[in-house]
């Protein structure tokens, strides 16, 4: 089946959209860099999913991050994206948690949604952690600054991660609210199993085949890291020399790791002095 890629529908006699997100190779690139627990990288799976199906409702050009932050197990879940589906996580988190509960592994926490459109004001919401899932947290968070009814479905396994969100569109009348809730019950119904194996439109007709449902072009979803050894090196410049050079006098080398990806790069002192020099090369070929 095609995976990575994320399709968006509407209901022609209803004012409700939806999408449908189904994730494979971008969730295993995002987990080869760290041997992430099962926890975590079902949350993280999670998270991915729903990043891409808010990035694409949300309708804007810029980038977006979705925090998960807390003092529990897992201390931090995050995923940035952006416009062209563009995603990339991290997480933190102490031994092997074994919590089902979202409110177990995050602990006191909250839910931190950032908006930074590359034309505009940036925009950031936040909601607590009152419900004991991703997708309830969301929806959450729909209700209080979107004030839009919105559900979520999100599934991740460790291998395939996915997600279904229906909302009603801006505008639409109060009548919508039996339609939606149709709706919602029939999409109630999607089990992990299905979003996981069968095409986009097989999952629709299943869940939908008595309705009229547009279905829009696909949109492709992909891992981006976004580091490379230029942009670590010109990290390296805001250090001071002295300190630099001592770590390479012990060491031999500085070494910097990418937790979002996992590359490691290394600099020498031929690497510094470049630098310093301003002769370093400029190739800056992205992860």
């Amino acid at each position: 089946m095609s995976q990575d890629k994320l399709h968006r529908y509407l209901f022609e006699q209803a004012d409700v959209r939806g999408e449908i997100v189904q994730l494979q190779d971008s969730y295993q690139q995002m987990l080869a860099g760290k041997p992430y627990p099962k926890q975590v990288a079902t949350l993280m799976g999670e998270m991915l999913a729903a990043t891409s199906l808010l990035t694409a409702i949300l309708k804007f050009e810029g980038e977006i991050a979705v925090q998960l932050q807390g003092n529990g197990p897992i201390s931090l879940v995050a995923v940035n994206g952006n416009h062209n589906q563009q995603l990339r996580a991290i997480a933190r988190w102490e031994g092997k948690p074994q919590q089902q509960d979202l409110r177990e592994l995050i602990g006191t926490g909250q839910l931190v949604i950032t908006i930074t459109p590359t034309d505009g004001e940036r925009y950031q919401g936040i909601v607590g952690l009152s419900e004991d899932s991703v997708a309830g947290c969301l929806e959450q968070y729909f209700a209080q600054s979107e004030q839009l009814k919105t559900r979520l479905w999100l599934h991740a396994d460790g291998v395939n991660a996915a997600g279904m969100l229906l909302q009603v569109l801006p505008q639409s009348d109060k009548e919508q609210d039996v339609e939606f809730e149709h709706l919602e019950s029939l999409t109630d119904t999607v089990k992990a199993d299905e979003l996981f194996g069968l095409e986009a439109e097989q999952v629709l007709h299943r869940l939908y085949h008595q309705e009229q449902v547009r279905l829009f072009d696909a949109t492709d979803v992909s891992f981006k890291c976004g580091c490379s050894k230029q942009r670590s090196l010109n990290a390296l410049a805001s250090l001071h020399k002295d300190e630099l050079l001592e770590i390479v006098e012990e060491q031999g080398q500085i070494n910097i790791h990418c937790d979002y990806c996992g590359e490691n790069y290394r600099f020498d002192r031929i690497d510094l002095e470049a630098l310093w020099s301003g002769s370093a090369p400029q190739s800056d070929q992205q992860h």
